[in-house]
């Protein structure tokens, strides 16, 4: 049976302070797909992402989700930003964290039993339960990330965009974490970025290289061709490991 197709670029176009980030994009992500999202920086995947969640509209093209605007399915969308911004002296909880995931619009303030049992149910997915009621603040990097993941699941969304997820985790929390995704990838779609394009886990299915342009490889076809053409740099041999904790990846 044929997929759906859950994102749809048709020709898309997008300036940013008078800068040309994508140029002429069309793509296609199916229903079900877990995606890696590579690229240098500045070559426009922080920009494709919030394309997809409607923060940002195309100069010329289309953009759809689910077979319509972005802003139409905002609520069937998680995103995990890059770059988190928070008061450490804040008093907030890693449950409250978790729970503004919930909040539907921004004059809700109270929160339901349902609400609060969603919560604890998507700490406990990222191994988390025991912490709902340690203030954010006193969490470790990675903690903190695992956190900002479950706020994104919290809603049980269809699609799931997560920019550098692994950013402050170390490789032991980096491969549960994809195991747990893959699992995810069971019921929704996952586009996730990374800059480590020296290791592509078994759980990702294709490869969406992004640099004004976009191409989109199955991973068995990710060479090191690919690779070079994508970063514009000559790169030696990259080795794929079997397990996260001994990938190596060397530049010239």
């Amino acid at each position: 049976m044929k997929r759906d197709e859950a994102i749809r670029f048709e020709r898309v176009t997008c300036r940013l302070g008078g800068v040309q980030v994508l140029e002429g994009v069309t793509f296609s992500v199916l229903r079900g797909d877990f995606c890696y999202v590579i690229g240098p920086n500045g070559g426009g995947k922080t920009t494709l992402l919030k394309l997809v969640l409607g923060l940002l509209r195309p100069d010329r093209g289309t953009v759809r989700v689910f077979g319509t605007a972005p802003s139409e399915v905002s609520a069937r969308i998680g995103y995990l930003p890059q770059y988190q911004h928070f008061d450490p002296l804040f008093p907030v909880t890693v449950l409250d964290v978790v729970l503004m995931g919930r909040i539907q619009n921004s004059v809700q303030v109270f929160t339901s039993k349902r609400d609060r049992d969603a919560a604890r149910n998507a700490l406990g997915l990222l191994g988390l339960g025991t912490l709902e009621s340690r203030p954010f603040a006193a969490l470790s990097g990675g903690q903190r990330q695992r956190v900002l993941i479950a706020r994104a699941l919290v809603h049980g969304p269809d699609l799931l965009l997560l920019d550098e997820p692994t950013a402050n985790v170390d490789v032991h929390i980096e491969e549960i974490l994809f195991h747990l995704l893959g699992k995810l990838n069971r019921t929704m779609t996952i586009l996730l970025v990374t800059h480590d394009y020296g290791f592509v886990p078994r759980e990702v299915q294709r490869v969406v290289c992004v640099n004004r342009t976009v191409d989109v490889h199955p991973t068995r076809k990710l060479t090191g061709g690919v690779i070079q053409n994508l970063y514009r740099m000559h790169l030696s041999r990259v080795h794929h490991a079997k397990s996260v904790g001994r990938r190596e990846a060397r530049h010239a």
